[in-house]
């Protein structure tokens, strides 16, 4: 069998595989916990409001509609596909990985899992030449859109699981309070997305930051140094995204 139809069969059971398991794990629920009740467990303010994990939804649709693009005859010679490879399979057993851990209770075992799955995403983002190649709109919808998606929320998801950690650790902090680091991790969230958007000007990737810093400043409404930090990121990013916009539109 050629290697870019295994490839393309791998993909496909690597999708279908991560979807069930993440239904499941809340459905049956894995290990009698539902992924949100343990999350509320920890008192970290870098966590958003519980209606911001409905992404998933959307991150389950680019999984889908990645899976079956590059099913595809006419993309199985995609050279962006075919360096892609078998990252993002591997991702798929980082996530299943990650929902074990947390569903276990492996607390310290997690931010390392999540680590990895953020690397993997990353190298994928970079295979694909998001940002940088001029791809169909097909393409643009169903693969570059679903991984820049994917990629942000796993950064989100990736700090606010250390933060968890650190929590469950019983970690001081330093000395700095809890909603000082919240602040502060929300800066270097904002920082990752400046840096996405400058050189790849990926407007997906901070679209998702802006939803998950919404729902972190609705949380924590009775929480200034938090809200404060989230609405101002949020207003900082939003109004990068319209001068962005308005740029590339007087260049055309």
């Amino acid at each position: 069998m050629n290697r870019n139809v295994v490839r393309q069969i791998v993909n496909i059971i690597s999708v279908l595989l991560t979807i069930v398991f993440n239904i499941l794990a809340n459905a049956l629920p894995l290990n009698g916990l539902n992924t949100g009740e343990i999350s509320d467990r920890f008192q970290v303010f870098f966590v958003p409001a519980g209606y911001v994990f409905s992404i998933w939804g959307l991150i389950y649709i680019g999984w889908i509609a990645f899976a079956v693009f590059q099913a595809l005859p006419s993309q199985r010679e995609n050279p962006r596909l075919v360096r892609l490879g078998y990252w993002f399979a591997v991702s798929c057993l980082a996530n299943i990985g990650w929902l074990i851990s947390w569903h276990y209770e492996y607390f310290a075992v997690g931010p390392f899992i999540l680590a990895a799955l953020a690397i993997l995403l990353i190298v994928a983002y970079l295979r694909l030449e998001i940002g940088r190649a001029r791809v169909s709109a097909a393409e643009r919808w169903c693969v570059q859109f679903p991984f820049s998606i994917y990629l942000a929320w796993a950064t989100v998801a990736t700090i606010a699981n250390v933060s968890s950690t650190l929590y469950f650790l019983g970690w001081d902090g330093w000395g700095l309070a809890p909603q000082a680091w919240a602040a502060i991790m929300i800066g270097v969230a904002t920082l990752v997305g400046v840096l996405v958007f400058l050189t790849r000007r990926d407007f997906a990737f901070v679209l998702v930051l802006i939803w998950a810093f919404i729902g972190i400043a609705l949380k924590h409404q009775d929480t200034a140094l938090v809200m404060g930090a989230a609405w101002m990121m949020t207003a900082f990013l939003a109004l990068m995204l319209i001068v962005g916009l308005a740029r590339g539109r007087r260049s055309s």
